[in-house]
């Protein structure tokens, strides 16, 4: 008598498996941008931010364009006078309209802060990886030239590099002082960062096949560092901002006839009781602009987190 072996798992059929094929076929991977955009939106507080700052941007780029005043108009009829249809945010105590101020001191703050924090992230980024890669005594001298670093009184040395800048050239003085002192700090942590990337496969492979050094730090190390330089960069501008309203403010950062919202806290703060418009104004602005990018960098923090509650997969 023959026994048949019979299986007790059913026999899938060829139909079933070219439904099975064809599903997996058609699933699709998401790519890593498109995740993590997907992610940023998801986050409400997150478009918020990324709303009030286009909002400001706009704002400082063509909100002059709406005024018949300029920023370096006074209006010598009306000094100090408060909001009206002649002037719609009042005037300072010299007669400057307060909507053209605010217009040019949101562009010059946005400008210090967005060129600051690049620059210092670029430089950050480069120094930080390079004295983690190239290890031994390179490493030993480079962390004691930033401990050493660390210690410079850089506010006072950044004040003294704005004082000596002329022909309005001050702005671009402070952001390059702000940049000067402002990485020191941050290539610290990069540094550490990159210990544990040194050792990875790939970038002993680009070494074993005689790949530059430059050329393994930008092209592998630097990118594999990007989400990090990403939400650094972008919380970075509120730091230089921040900088430059305090350096403005004490009288060593922008000078006139150009301005900077510092300059006009600086300039209302004198005037407060009398004029009270002239430092509110101005501070409501620097606070709106400081909680858009402070929503905007955690919304990046979120969507970049590999555990985020976001579901999706990035290839």
């Amino acid at each position: 008598m023959t026994m048949k072996n019979v299986s007790s798992k059913p026999q899938e059929s060829a139909a079933d498996k070219k439904a099975t094929a064809g599903a997996w076929g058609n699933f699709k991977r998401t790519g890593k941008l498109t995740l993590y955009t997907r992610r940023f939106f998801r986050r409400p507080s997150a478009v918020v931010g990324l709303v009030l700052l286009v909002i400001l941007i706009l704002f400082a780029l063509f909100g002059a364009k709406v005024s018949k005043w300029g920023y370096d108009e006074p209006d010598f009829t009306a000094l100090a006078t408060p909001p009206s249809a002649e002037h719609w945010l009042g005037t300072t105590p010299g007669g400057s309209d307060m909507y053209a101020m605010v217009v040019r001191g949101l562009g010059r703050s946005l400008s210090i802060g967005i060129v600051s924090s690049i620059s210092i992230t670029i430089i950050a980024a480069l120094v930080g990886t390079a004295i983690s890669y190239f290890e031994g005594w390179f490493e030993q001298v480079g962390m004691w030239i930033l401990d050493m670093l660390l210690i410079v009184p850089s506010f006072l040395l950044i004040a003294l590099i704005v004082s000596s800048s002329t022909n309005g050239n001050d702005w671009l003085w402070l952001a390059f002082g702000m940049t000067s002192f402002g990485w020191i700090g941050y290539a610290r942590t990069l540094r550490t960062l990159t210990l544990s990337l040194r050792e990875r496969e790939y970038v002993r492979a680009a070494k074993f096949e005689g790949v530059s050094s430059f050329r393994i730090i930008v092209r592998h190390l630097v990118p594999n560092l990007g989400s990090v330089l990403i939400i650094n960069t972008v919380l970075g501008v509120i730091g230089a901002i921040n900088g430059e309203t305090a350096l403005s403010f004490l009288g060593l950062g922008i000078k006139a006839p150009d301005t900077s919202l510092g300059t006009l806290l600086n300039v209302g703060q004198s005037s407060v009781m009398t004029s009270p418009w002239v430092l509110l104004v101005p501070s409501a602005v620097l606070v709106v602009l400081t909680f858009s990018v402070q929503l905007i960098g955690d919304g990046l923090r979120d969507a970049i987190d590999p555990y985020s509650r976001s579901a999706g997969k990035a290839e």
